[in-house]
């Protein structure tokens, strides 16, 4: 086939986009809209097209995707101008001997008619558009695509559950003309890909691609309108209904009777000449009388010695089955024993991890409860200073009260004393004031020195115990550090010591069980392929050193499994239930379709030539492995370089290498381009080869941890003895402090009481009132002020006493942890020695249990050797004797009567011929006959009913046609009366011929005339009505026309739109696709009615290139 120049009628970049189409009278929520307007009993629900898209076929690059109404969809567009002529031109040629490709390029509406045949599984010759399907490919290009949707919803849905409520239907066209489908649901998944599966579907909506009813292309409505042929008529009528592949049938089976026939009648003789043979046989059976009797001896003894060999192998077997029967009690004692140890090894491993888990779940506590705590003493401290300082302002504020009180007191008993005496000579008395005023200063002043030294050293005091305390929690906290650290390494080395016998438990100590579980599922057929895993024990390190590295890269994918689809996911998840409790972390599990070989990453792996990446550095075995592992982690673009410098200068200073994303060290530290995260682990834990090496190291760890506990709790002891001591000290200073202040208070309050004493002699009264009167007003100032005080010291208190409750409540909960803990860590230890010798207990009966299977198994085998041996003598013993005798004689006794009788028989044998032979031909001959006369009376009577079916059913037939023909005439006469036609459809079933005759004028004014007589718009408008008579009959989702105007004048054209539309309207069930060239601008505005406009055809083909046809072309 000619190649076509692209760039002659597109660009390149036309080529790449695709074409867009102009919708009119729709906008993008037309599906939604007509679905509110309309009912949901008469939407079409199943069945319909929703969209084609289209790709690279026939001349478009890309073309849709259309949206299609439920209803009425009107595509129009331009026809393509010259290709008409050509086809034109090539029916009014007889070219045999060429190949036309037509290379014009048209708006699109017959692409998509085509590409609806051709995607619905039609044939190429059915689109009248080329003759193999290799012909839809667009130039240039190595395949094509064509995508339908189809509506599935409502009760009559196809397998709704699993295809939702549309069917896409994707079809891909080779270049040499193969297809292939994929039928996908609602949701984009794949569901079948074989044609069987679309076959059914057609037949479950009743889609007919090849039925003109359903898709009339232009094509075979061009050739309708012209054709004189009234036989061609009535097998348009006939293809229309179906009535011809039901005629077809008939056909079929009727042929398939008389074949039937003829074989009663071969049979028939046959039977004649069987029935002589076997009377011949017979009487020459019964001239045989000689040696029946010693045969039949003969033939006893056989079956005595048959069954006499299956006694003496019997009476071994029964002493091989006592002997198994008491291994297997013992076995099952062993087992129950097993069970029952294997029962206490679980109570005592439970129990240890439930007194593990509370003591992991008392740290977390303590250390969770640590912050707050420390809060809260902080909290508490500074409440107490401000309540301290509140109270000390209280305190000077009620002092100064109280000595004003006691002025206020003197005072007046000064004004009364000088007022009752004035004479009185006070000298004396005053000097010795003066002078025990001195004294009592020059002690207060002692006293203030005193109290300010005592106050320093409680400062001192709290400032130790504060810091102290503060010690302690930070000692507290790495205490619990340590255990916990302490803890997991005893775990890690109880783990790897039972790795020395069993590598799979590194992964976890339910691993092994859980991989023979997936070996028994295996058996059982429960997986389609057994998963694989733990990821991690199906990979080996060619470099130890980089065993942490690969651990800080693949992290849990060392524990997962892959399996190869959900399926096989939901059994193993089943499985993992058994062997996990609920809450605790499981194995990951990857689903990814198994492949034999390992992707091809050589494109897209980074190098280096001095550092390998995680693919390299591994040796994988298993394809299935490395591929989960380049899917999850992407190993091949991981680069692995032991020295943390060496793997900043590659990553961070300069570019990074081709594909390579982040790099590990040795050290299991984490380098990107721009950042770099150091590894929380300090040895690998799953990777590790010197099992021996890590075990001594990690004891070594242990015991320094140990060694560290010990020492951080000696630093507790003394810490506390501390804090006890600075706390005693500390009271004693606050107890001199407030015996100071007392002193202090009694001093100053004595000497303020010396000073106010004055010799009434030379005070004036006056003066002395006033100064009482000030200082009743400097009273009540400081009562006021003393007030405040009082209220901001008891809310001080408050929140002191709150802060200290909570203090103190959260402490409380930290120690009585601390006391849950210490019982705990004892019983701890109890449980790890029981847990170990119930495992010794456990080995010690599976040595046994092993020792016992060994010899159980051996004494086994031989028994079944023996049955085998029982089987094969039995079986020789019922093809001798099918019944089962009693025997006395042994096999020894029978054999040699055996050998006697036979010698007689020989002898006998000399003047007979073979009594078995003759024997054998009259059964054979018996049977022949009698098998044939069976077969031959079966078909009679299958020849006599399905007579009986066939006739019912041709009446049948003939009844469904006369409805057809009888419907079909009135829906005609009725679309033509709609223009005041009148028209006669005239079937004549014996010769297969139907003619059509049309008046056009009213009443009885003008004759009846043939189609051929009209003119091209009355020829198309009565094809539309005859075309929507087939409709009305006939039952399919949706009706395809292609150009149904092209002939018609603009008042034809209306009446036969007018027709269509108002069928549409009665019809919502049913979806209309109308092709045509016209611009349906004055169509009602309807939101069942779509129109899609396509754009104009480009220009630019200027030639035609031909070659002859291939005879293989032609075939296809």
């Amino acid at each position: 086939m000619a190649k076509r120049k692209e760039e002659n009628f597109s660009s390149p970049k036309n080529a790449k986009r695709p074409r867009q189409e102009e919708l009119e009278d729709f906008d993008k929520d037309g599906d939604e809209d007509e679905c509110k307007g309309t009912s949901t009993l008469t939407a079409a629900e199943v069945g319909i097209i929703e969209s084609i898209h289209l790709k690279n076929f026939m001349c478009h690059s890309m073309l849709g995707p259309f949206k299609f109404g439920s209803n009425v969809n009107f595509v129009v567009g331009n026809n393509g101008s010259w290709s008409e002529v050509v086809l034109s031109w090539l029916r009014a040629t007889s070219a045999s001997q060429v190949q036309v490709i037509l290379l014009s390029q048209p708006c699109g509406k017959s692409a998509v008619l085509t590409a609806l045949i051709v995607g619905l599984g039609g044939r190429a010759v059915a689109t009248n558009r080329g003759s193999s399907l290799k012909g839809f490919v667009k130039d240039g290009q190595n395949s094509a695509d064509i995508s339908i949707t189809l509506r599935n919803r409502g009760d009559d849905a196809f397998k709704a559950s699993v295809y939702g409520n549309s069917i896409l239907i994707q079809q891909h066209i080779s270049i040499d003309g193969s297809r292939s489908y994929k039928l996908k649901s609602a949701t984009g998944s794949v569901v079948s890909t074989k044609k069987e599966e679309l076959i059914a579907i057609l037949d479950h909506f009743n889609i007919q691609v090849d039925n003109p009813v359903s898709v009339l292309t232009q094509e075979m409505s061009k050739q309708f309108l012209q054709s004189k042929n009234e036989g061609d008529k009535y097998k348009f009528f006939m293809k229309a209904t179906q009535l011809e592949q039901m005629k077809e049938d008939y056909s079929y089976i009727m042929e398939t009777k008389e074949r039937t026939k003829e074989q009663i009648h071969q049979g028939e003789e046959r039977l004649t000449e069987l029935k002589r043979q076997c009377v011949e046989k017979e009487e020459r059976f019964q001239s045989i009388a000689g040696l029946s009797t010693m045969k039949t001896n003969l033939e006893s003894l056989k079956h005595e010695m048959a069954w006499a060999v299956v006694n003496e192998i019997e009476k071994q077997l029964n002493a091989i089955r006592d002997n198994i029967k008491i291994g297997e009690d013992r076995a099952a004692r062993l087992d129950r024993k097993m069970e029952e140890q294997q029962v206490r090894l679980n109570e005592a491993e439970q129990k240890y991890k439930d007194i593990q888990d509370k003591l992991e779940k008392i740290s977390e506590e303590t250390n969770a409860r640590a912050p707050e705590c420390m809060a809260l003493k902080a909290d508490v401290i500074a409440k107490k200073r401000a309540y301290n300082e509140a109270e000390v302002l209280y305190n000077r504020s009620l002092n100064e009260y109280k000595a004003l009180k006691k002025d206020d007191e003197q005072l007046c008993k000064r004004i009364e004393e000088l007022k009752k005496s004035t004479d009185q000579s006070l000298e004396p008395e005053r000097l010795e004031r003066q002078k025990k005023i001195s004294w009592l200063k020059e002690r207060v002043k002692a006293l203030r020195n005193q109290e300010n030294s005592v106050n320093q050293e409680i400062e001192q005091f709290q400032q130790a115990i504060e810091k102290d305390k503060e010690e302690h929690g930070k000692i507290k906290r790495e205490e619990s550090d340590v255990k916990h650290a302490l803890g997991y390494n005893q775990r890690q080395l109880k783990e790897l010591k039972d790795s020395k016998t069993d590598r799979l438990k590194r992964f976890g100590p339910n691993v092994p069980a859980l991989l023979e579980a997936i070996d028994d599922a295996y058996r059982q057929g429960l997986f389609t392929y057994k998963p694989v895993g733990p990821l991690g024990a199906c990979i080996h390190l060619r470099d130890p050193e980089l065993a942490l590295a690969i651990e800080s890269c693949l992290k849990g994918l060392l524990q997962a499994y892959c399996c190869h689809n959900h399926a096989d996911e939901s059994v193993l998840q089943a499985l993992m239930k058994r062997f996990y409790l609920p809450g605790t972390s499981r194995p990951q599990i990857i689903v990814s379709e198994f492949r034999n070989e390992i992707y091809d990453v050589r494109h897209r792996a980074a190098y280096h030539p001095e550092f390998p990446t995680v693919l390299t550095a591994l040796e994988i075995d298993n394809a299935v492995v490395a591929n989960s592992l380049i899917d999850m982690r992407g190993i091949e673009t991981v680069l692995l370089i032991k020295n943390n410098s060496v793997a900043r200068a590659i990553m961070q200073s300069q570019k990074p290498p081709k594909n390579c994303r982040e790099a590990f060290t040795a050290e299991g530290d984490q380098v990107f381009a721009g950042r770099y995260y150091s590894s929380e682990y300090t040895r690998p834990k799953f990777l590790s080869r010197d099992v021996d090496s890590e075990i001594s190291d990690l004891e070594n760890e242990v015991q320094n941890k140990m060694a560290q506990i010990l020492n951080l709790q000696q630093h507790l002891s003394d810490l506390e003895k501390d804090i006890k001591r600075n706390e005693e000290l500390l009271k004693r200073c606050q107890l001199h402090y407030k015996e100071l202040e007392m002193k202090i208070r009694k001093s100053n309050s004595e000497i303020r009481e010396l000073e106010n004493i004055e010799e009434h002699q030379s005070v004036d009264i006056a003066t002395l009132e006033d100064e009482a009167q000030e200082n009743k007003s400097k009273m009540k100032m400081v009562e006021k002020h003393m007030e405040q005080q009082k209220e901001n010291m008891e809310h001080l208190k408050s929140l002191k006493i709150e802060a200290e409750n909570k203090y103190d409540a959260i402490k409380l909960k930290i120690n009585q942890l601390s006391e849950l803990a210490d019982p705990l860590k004892d019983e701890l230890n109890l449980a790890d020695s029981e847990v170990d010798n119930q495992k010794r207990g456990k080995r010690h009966y599976e040595e046994k249990q092993k020792e016992h299977l060994d010899t159980l198994n051996k004494k086994k085998r031989e028994l079944d050797m023996k049955e085998k041996e029982l089987q094969e003598k039995m079986s020789q013993a019922r093809q001798i004797c099918p019944e089962r005798i009693e025997v006395e004689k042994s096999a020894s006794i029978l054999d040699k009567e055996i050998n006697r009788l036979r010698q007689k028989i020989q002898a006998e044998h000399a003047s007979h011929g073979d009594r078995e032979e003759i024997m054998r031909q009259y059964q054979e001959a018996r049977e022949t006959y009698l098998d044939l006369d069976n077969k031959v009376r079966t078909l009679k009577k299958f020849i006599k009913l399905l007579g009986e079916i066939m006739d019912h059913r041709f009446k049948t037939y003939q009844q469904f046609r006369r409805c057809l023909t009888l419907r079909c005439k009135l829906y005609f006469d009725n679309l033509l009366s709609q223009r005041a036609y009148c028209g006669k459809m005239n079937f004549d079933h014996k010769n297969e011929t139907l003619s059509i005759s049309v008046q056009p004028g009213e009443g009885n004014k003008a004759a009846f005339n043939d189609m051929r007589a009209l003119s091209g718009g009355e020829r198309s408008f009565s094809t539309v009505c005859f075309i929507l008579s087939l409709w009305s009959i006939a039952e399919s989702p949706f009706r395809c026309l292609d150009e149904f105007d092209v002939y018609m004048d603009m008042v034809n054209r209306r009446i036969a739109m007018d027709l269509i539309l108002k069928m549409a309207d009665s019809q919502r069930f049913r979806q209309f696709i109308l092709l045509t060239p016209q611009s349906m601008s004055s169509l009602p505005s309807s939101k069942l009615i779509r129109i899609l406009r396509m754009s104009d055809p480009e220009r630019g083909q200027t030639t035609l290139p031909f070659r002859p046809v291939t005879q293989e072309e032609e075939d296809d």
